[in-house]
This record gives structure tokens, C-alpha cells and sequence, in this order.
């Protein structure tokens, strides 16, 4: 019996291991499909279809659930862009003079001499590309007069101006406070690029720089030609600025012939007609009054001064002026105006100015202008020069040397401009 189970105990033990050789095969061959690159990557795909169709049927719950909050209609703010700009500006000046009695001082205004730092932050929100709201903020603390004790005033907002680009030929602008006619009419230079060391020796004439109150206007492009009306009113309760123009109300309009090699002719016009008050009233900001005619009292016809010399004009006035730009190269511009008070035909105000508005590091300026005076007021001539550094692109120094003559009254000034820019 011993041979027989011996012999069992062999054939058990043979087929044992028959049994592990067919499994030690049969796993070989399936670790090495695995370590197929194509059945890798089989199997992952696999894997990532399936975690893909569980990501997207959780993707279509959630946009369910917002589609039913999301409202019908964009609101007007959105996809809308805000542009931030600032602007220090600081002026310095060492005067000679005879001595420092009223009528030089009354002349040192009225060349425009301001010293002190002026701040200006400006936002600019665009609306679709087209549409534009502006709002700006400016503290100063340059002298409004030199006559006067007023020093300077707080950072506060200065102007709100909303641009609607209509088409492509028609724009409107409305500025609820802080209107200039510079806001409507076709002006392509900011303060300190045309400004040199005084507010004379710019390329635009002072009337563009009044300040309004509130104005509504169009403007119409065709061609090369550019045409823009606005109504202002001034007064609405809002405190005024030196150079306002007091309770009334105005009408502009400027008309741009653009010609080849740069040439820019422009006229412009502006009619003030005062707001005949009985007494001075505070009605709030942006408040307009309409009286009866029964009840309003004969206006008094009294002579008006330019509003910009800093006097308030109790009857109706009206400025034309002519502006001439050109470029004679690339980097060299020269350009004049003539203003003219339509009730004194014989007081007139001029200036013609050559700069370099290249952005190279160094540049220069020239100026000449004055005022024609009558038998009220005196003939006025100053002549301005300065050197420009551009220190990079931001931060630009101006030094130079102003010449002012005012009837018998002479005044010198070694002066010096900073601009920075944010």
C-alpha cells in the first residue's frame, strides 16, 4: 500500500504545481498588459470619462440654479473700466519790484502768476467704450487773488461730466457742476502741456477756462469740420470760483476748421445773460428759479469787465474770440488768440506762444501776450521764457524768467514749475 500512496502523494504534488505554474503565467501576462503604455492610457480614459460625465452633470445643476437668479438684463454699470489720473502742479516765484503797493500786486494777478501746489485727481469710468462719466477732485492752496485773503481750499469735488458718444459724427456732454467751456469745445492739450509758467501763456484764450456751473452741449464732426453748442447757468446754490462768472446764464458755441499740416482755426463765442434777482437768494445746488414776468424788476444796464480778471458781471456780455494752431515740425508748435468783449470792442486780450511738446528730456517755451486797455483799464504786455526737463515720463521742471507791464508798473520774476504726474 506504501508504493500506491506514494505514487498519489506525487501525482497530488505534480498537479500542485502544474496549478501554480498556470497561475504564475496567467499573472505574468497580466502585469505585463498593465505595463502597456497603450493599456494605460486605455484605462485612464476610462477613469477620466467617467469622472468627467460626473463633473458635468454637477456643471448643469449649478447653472440651473444661477440661470434662475440671474436677472433678464445687464445693469448700466457693468463691463465698465475706471481710469485713475493725478496731477501735482507747483509753482514758485521770486518777484522784483519797486515795492509791494496795490498796483503791483493788481498787476502780479493779472498776469496770472498763482504760486502754491494745486492737487487735481481725476477718475474716469468708461461705460461700453463709449459712454464716459468723469469725476474730479482738486485741493489747491495757490492764491485766487492777491488782494484777497484767500489762501487755498480742501481736496473736494470739483466736476462731475458725463460723455455720451452718440455715433460717429455726434457727441453730447452734461456736467451737472464744475462746467468749463473747455468741457464742450474741441481742446486736444491738458493744463500743464499748454500752460507755461503763468495762466497768460497758454494756447487757448481765458474765456475756454470759466467756470459755468452746469452746461448741457453737443457737438457735431464732419469732415473737418467741428461745431459745438452748450447751454451753461450758473449760480445754483454752488459756491463759485474766482473766476465764475456769478448768477446767469450763458451760451457757447465753437466752430474747428482742421486743414492739412496741422493747421487748426478756430472761433468761438460766448453770450451771458445775468439771472435778474430782486435780492441774492440761496435756493440750493442745482436749483433753477423761474419767475413771472410781472414780477421781475428792470435789469440795470452797468458795465461789465471780463469775468476772468476776477469781477462779476451784472448785465449782459458777451467774448469772441480767434484761435490759431499749427505745427511748423514734429516736435515744434506755435499758436495765438485774440479775445474780444462784444460790449467794449475796444478792450482786447492776445498771446502767442511757441513751445516744444516733444517728450524728449529737454525742451522750451516762449510766450508773448498782453491786453489792450480803454479808458478803465490799463495796457497790460508780458513776455515769458522757460527751459523744460523732462525728468522720465512723469515728472517734468520748468524754470524761467517772466516780464510783466502794467501802465506805469513793472514786475520781474525768476519763476519755477514742477508737474508730476500719477
Amino acid at each position: 500500500m506504501e508504493p500506491v500512496g506514494k505514487v498519489f502523494d506525487n501525482l497530488k504534488g505534480f498537479a500542485k504545481s502544474s496549478q501554480d505554474f498556470v497561475d504564475n503565467l496567467i499573472h505574468r501576462r497580466e502585469r505585463s498588459a498593465r505595463r502597456n503604455p497603450i493599456e494605460i492610457l486605455k484605462r485612464l480614459q476610462r477613469e477620466a470619462f467617467s469622472d468627467l460625465m460626473k463633473l458635468r452633470d454637477r456643471q448643469d445643476k449649478v447653472e440651473r440654479v444661477l440661470s434662475f437668479y440671474k436677472p433678464s438684463r445687464g445693469g448700466p454699470f457693468q463691463e465698465a473700466t475706471t481710469l485713475f489720473k493725478g496731477q501735482v502742479d507747483i509753482l514758485g516765484a521770486l518777484l522784483m519790484m519797486d515795492n509791494s503797493d496795490e498796483q503791483n500786486l493788481e498787476t502780479i494777478s493779472r498776469a496770472g502768476i498763482k504760486t502754491g501746489v494745486d492737487s487735481r485727481f481725476t477718475f474716469e469710468t468708461t461705460f461700453g467704450q463709449k459712454d464716459t462719466l468723469v469725476a474730479e477732485f482738486v485741493s489747491s492752496n495757490k492764491g485766487r487773488d492777491y488782494l484777497s485773503d484767500v489762501s487755498g481750499s480742501p481736496l473736494s469735488l470739483e466736476k462731475v461730466k458725463y460723455m455720451a458718444n452718440i455715433s460717429n459724427w455726434l457727441s453730447a456732454v452734461a456736467i451737472p457742476m464744475g462746467a468749463q467751456c473747455r468741457d464742450v469745445g474741441n481742446t486736444s492739450n491738458s493744463n500743464h502741456v499748454a500752460k507755461g509758467l503763468t495762466d497768460f501763456s497758454s494756447f487757448e484764450p481765458p474765456l475756454l477756462n470759466l467756470h459755468n456751473g452746469s452746461a448741457i452741449g453737443i457737438t457735431v464732426k464732419k469732415s473737418n469740420i467741428i461745431a459745438s453748442l452748450a447751454q451753461f447757468i450758473s449760480g445754483l446754490g454752488i459756491q463759485s470760483e474766482s473766476n465764475s462768472t456769478g448768477n446767469c446764464s450763458s451760451l457757447f458755441g465753437q466752430v474747428v476748421c482742421q486743414f492739412p499740416r496741422g493747421i487748426k482755426l478756430s472761433l468761438l463765442g460766448l453770450h451771458q445773460v445775468p439771472l435778474s434777482f430782486s435780492q441774492h437768494i440761496n435756493l440750493g445746488a442745482l436749483t433753477v428759479p423761474v419767475f413771472s414776468t410781472r414780477h421781475q424788476a428792470p435789469e440795470r444796464v452797468v458795465e461789465a469787465y471780463p469775468p476772468h480778471l476776477g469781477t462779476k458781471t451784472r448785465a449782459s456780455t458777451g467774448y469772441i474770440a480767434l484761435m490759431l494752431e499749427t505745427e511748423l515740425d514734429d516736435i515744434t508748435r506755435i499758436g495765438g488768440w485774440i479775445e474780444m468783449n462784444k460790449t467794449n470792442s475796444k478792450h482786447l486780450q492776445w498771446a502767442v506762444t511757441m513751445s516744444d511738446v516733444s517728450e524728449d528730456s529737454l525742451g522750451w517755451g516762449l510766450s508773448l501776450s498782453g491786453m489792450i486797455g480803454d479808458s478803465t483799464s490799463r495796457d497790460h504786455f508780458q513776455a515769458e521764457s522757460y527751459v523744460k526737463f523732462n525728468l522720465g515720463s512723469r515728472f517734468s521742471l520748468k524754470p524761467g524768467l517772466a516780464y510783466v507791464t502794467d501802465g506805469n508798473s513793472k514786475v520781474g520774476a525768476l519763476m519755477l514749475r514742477s508737474n508730476w504726474c500719477l
